[in-house]
């Protein structure tokens, strides 16, 4: 919620979540930042692309064909992450074109990074190429 506030971003969140969005401990770990990030819930993909209607999809995977610094970035994109320990799924990749996979480079024998890491370095760099103008 923090990056969210901070770079103009919305959190688009597709149930089931891992969590609690009213959970005591989310609260307070996003200290007074959820009174002021764009969160919105969706029961599945598809009612968020319906309700979004993004230009273009893009899959942030370690299987992605190109690097996300290599990679132009529109307004209007939506850019999705899977959980940490497992991923976008297989069936939602095979729908994404190879060129709108979007790989964060990391040493082969590293984990990937944490989630909250990862969106934070594709969120950055979309936002400078559009120049750091506010946007969702």
């Amino acid at each position: 919620m923090r990056l969210c506030v901070n770079s103009g971003a919305q959190l688009h969140l597709i149930k089931p979540l891992g969590f609690d969005l009213d959970d005591k401990q989310l609260k307070r770990a996003g200290l007074d930042y959820g009174e002021y990030a764009k969160v919105s819930t969706y029961d599945s993909l598809q009612e968020l692309i319906n309700k979004l209607e993004p230009s273009r999809m893009l899959a942030v995977t370690t299987k992605g064909t190109r690097t996300y610094s290599d990679f132009d970035y529109h307004s209007g994109d939506l850019v999705l992450f899977g959980p940490e320990t497992r991923g976008l799924p297989e069936e939602l990749l095979k729908k994404i074109p190879a060129d709108s996979k979007l790989r964060i480079p990391m040493l082969k024998e590293s984990r990937s990074l944490n989630l909250a890491n990862a969106v934070a370095v594709i969120v950055y760099e979309a936002w400078r190429q559009l120049e750091f103008v506010d946007g969702e």
